[in-house]
């Protein structure tokens, strides 16, 4: 058995990931000061402290293994409109935490990156060795993130992988994806099936797809906890890995509502709307390097199984 602090634990990944750890036998803290978490996120059996990454240094002490690292301001618009923040919390903060690290003899780190660090892609499927040019702020920190990382491990021998989300879904038990405000798309087609909002916008119907609407990769969050098991096991002093980790096949937005009315039996109130800037056509990982290096490959591959998980935790979740 392992000791781990979760920071964000309290987050729709950083739970599921909590959870996953307490299952296989390990000691989890979670750290997370509840700005966009929720406290019910904190799984049974995880130590919770309250606070912010900044905070890590009173918590950390020769009794932990390792630290996993989700504690990030994640909101795209957001971070293009108040940059200061997403610098101050996910730059400074992620700074802090290592230092901390360091300081109390943790060498282990796992850390919640981004497929944003990549930009509208030059070709798909996106490997880790594509241009890394972000176009908002977020994706811009989580890079930076990254950079320190691997300064640190060839500086100071530290242990880190760093593994890049593409689109994450569904839900693992009782823990899954709330966010305040939403802006997912299953959770937002979910809100048109249950009349929570009037219908559902496809922004662009002309990209060059098969149906016209963008394609994404989506990732079941149960496979994407782990992953992060397996990077644990993976983590070799001095050296920083970093991984994309998606199905590496797309679904289109229209795929997307169609399977959400399978699942669900609802009709799904559907609008056209004119494209987003900056919305790249495709976007799919290559995982390649997941499965080598991690021994890591999704196991709930399909849209269906994602979407059904997802809404049966926000029926759960209305139940309450």
């Amino acid at each position: 058995m392992s000791k781990y602090l979760v920071t964000g634990g309290a987050g729709y990944v950083g739970s599921v990931v909590a959870a996953h750890l307490l299952e296989a036998g390990h000691q989890v803290t979670v750290l997370d000061d509840l700005s966009t978490g929720f406290a019910e996120g904190v799984p049974a059996g995880a130590g919770f402290v309250r606070g912010r990454i900044q905070d890590a240094a009173d918590v950390l002490d020769g009794s932990y293994d390792g630290v996993l690292h989700f504690a990030a301001s994640s909101q795209v618009g957001e971070s293009v409109a108040d940059p200061e923040k997403y610098w101050r919390n996910n730059v400074a903060g992620s700074l802090e935490l290592i230092s901390a690290m360091r300081k109390a003899g943790v060498r282990k780190l796992v850390f919640s990156s981004t497929a944003a660090v990549y930009g509208e892609p030059e070709a798909v499927p996106i490997a880790e060795t594509a241009r890394t040019a972000p176009t908002n702020t977020y994706g811009a920190t989580k890079l930076a993130v990254d950079h320190l990382i691997t300064s640190e491990a060839v500086a100071h021998g530290l242990a880190a992988v760093s593994l890049r989300y593409f689109n994450v879904a569904g839900a693992h038990g009782e823990f899954g994806e709330r966010h305040e405000p939403e802006s997912h798309l299953i959770p937002l087609v979910f809100q048109a099936a249950l009349g929570q909002r009037p219908h559902i916008a496809v922004y662009g119907d002309d990209y060059p797809t098969p149906d016209g609407t963008c394609i994404r990769d989506y990732i079941h969050v149960a496979d994407l906890a782990e992953a992060h098991l397996l990077a644990l096991g993976a983590a070799r002093a001095g050296e920083h890995l970093i991984c994309n980790l998606g199905n590496g096949n797309g679904f289109s937005v229209r795929q997307v509502i169609e399977s959400v009315k399978r699942v669900t039996g609802r009709e799904i109130p559907v609008v056209t709307a004119e494209r987003r800037p900056g919305d790249p056509a495709v976007l799919v990982a290559s995982a390649t390097r997941a499965h080598e290096a991690l021994g890591w490959r999704p196991r709930r591959p399909e849209l269906d199984d994602i979407v059904a998980d997802a809404w049966a935790f926000t029926l759960e979740k209305r139940a309450r």
